[in-house]
């Protein structure tokens, strides 16, 4: 990764110079000059209702995640975006998909393993090409994406255009993408093939009689529309709609069920699985949503937005924020913001324990439980338009940083850090 990244960094440096034409000298270029964005979050999380433990254990995560983003202009009309990074996460909750890796610690849902599941890296490379005609009227664009992690590798494209007409105060767009996975599926330790313990206890003979999943790709497809409108002189508002097909093995083939009609079987304080979630093979998901943005002054402005959500597995969604950016002088920002959410169970959502055998499809997540949650946030960005501050060839131009905690209504409760910088 840090060879990519110095590579992008060596083509900003050269494309930058070589694209310049003495021709189109004239011409206003769509983006004046390379620019390149250095990100960094730190999140972290902990609750009670871990997926790979059947809906009762620990939640708790952390992930770091670095990447770099560099926008190159071709040409007067051309930008090529590339977006590198790497994402390290360590899981208690993942750990225990095999929890008797222990070395000194009894196996309980409520505690982590040691296991090679307990960490991991997600690596992602996604370039986008973007077009503009000549009366930047229309943009045109193209864009790939791979990443891959343990049990997990995603590779994707899609296209856009975009339109803008009415001196520019009217924007349409669609864009289209393309999602084709694959799983690598990592089974409950104790539902792989061979596993045997003495120490399993229980009435009977532990048999769950467990069947590993045919089709292991996922395919996502989906279809964006948008419009946006300048209403006034204070007031910007969009809607938009997206249509989101996904085929394939839908289910988490590590998360852990169990019934209300099958015995319970243990090794220490754990308890081993009756199966895992099976949810169907199709799902369409439609949301709907709208921002406005309202100038207030030149210092405050309030920026809303609500999107409601459907799909065929039963839950339907509501979300709505209010961020208010607060102009303090030239160079420094603040944004409080705020977001709340609410949503229903799924139709194939049960607690443990209460999912019978004979069902076709279930799973313990409550991910796809009814719940409702807050996000409260503040952010502080410093902007400096002469780019005083010089790395290399570099100015910098914007530092963001941003702090949000999330609450959920079913105990799941998160924080996340963030640092964004822009250099030009």
């Amino acid at each position: 990764m840090k060879k990519l990244s110095v590579l992008f960094l060596f083509l900003v440096f050269n494309l930058g110079l070589a694209q310049e034409d003495p021709s189109n000298a004239y011409q206003k270029r769509v983006l004046e000059a390379a620019e390149v964005d250095l990100l960094f979050s730190y999140y972290n999380q902990d609750g009670e209702n871990a997926a790979v433990t059947g809906g009762e254990g620990t939640e708790e995560l952390t992930d770091a995640t670095s990447s770099i983003v560099v926008k190159m202009p071709l040409n007067p009309d051309d930008v090529l975006t590339v977006d590198v990074g790497i994402s390290a996460y360590s899981s208690a909750s993942s750990s225990n998909i095999d929890p008797f890796d222990k070395v000194s610690n009894t196996a309980s849902p409520f505690s982590a393993s040691s296991g090679a599941s307990k960490s991991d890296a997600l690596v992602h490379f996604n370039p986008t090409y973007e077009h503009s005609s000549k009366d930047r009227n229309s943009v045109y664009s193209a864009q790939a994406y791979v990443s891959r992690e343990y049990d997990y590798f995603s590779i994707g494209f899609g296209g856009g255009y975009t339109r803008l007409f009415n001196e520019k105060n009217t924007q349409l767009g669609a864009s289209f993408q393309v999602y084709l996975d694959s799983w690598n599926p990592q089974y409950p330790i104790e539902l792989r093939e061979g596993f045997f313990d003495s120490r399993i206890m229980g009435t009977g003979t532990y048999d769950p009689g467990f069947v590993e999943f045919d089709d292991e790709t996922r395919n996502t497809y989906s279809l964006s529309l948008s419009l946006s409108q300048i209403l006034g002189k204070r007031v910007q508002g969009s809607v938009f709609m997206d249509f989101v097909s996904q085929s394939g093995l839908l289910s988490t083939p590590h998360q852990r069920v169990y019934f209300s009609d099958v015995n319970d079987f243990f090794i220490e304080d754990f308890q081993l699985a009756d199966g895992v979630e099976r949810l169907p093979d199709s799902r369409f998901k439609i949301p709907i949503g709208a921002r406005l943005n309202y100038y207030m002054n030149d210092l405050i402005v309030l920026r809303g937005y609500y999107r409601y959500y459907s799909d065929d597995w039963g839950i339907t969604a509501h979300t709505a924020s209010l961020e208010v950016p607060i102009k303090l002088n030239d160079k420094f920002t603040l944004y409080p913001n705020y977001r709340f959410y609410s949503q229903t169970a799924a139709d194939y959502f049960y607690g443990k324990e209460i999912a019978v055998s004979t069902l076709d499809y279930y799973t313990s997540d409550y991910d796809l439980s009814a719940f409702d949650s807050h996000q409260y946030g503040m952010g502080v960005r410093y902007k400096d338009i002469f780019t005083g501050t010089k790395i290399f060839t570099f100015g910098l131009k914007t530092i963001d940083l941003r702090f949000n905690a999330y609450d959920r209504s079913d105990g799941l409760s998160s924080y996340i850090f963030s640092l964004g910088t822009t250099f030009v």
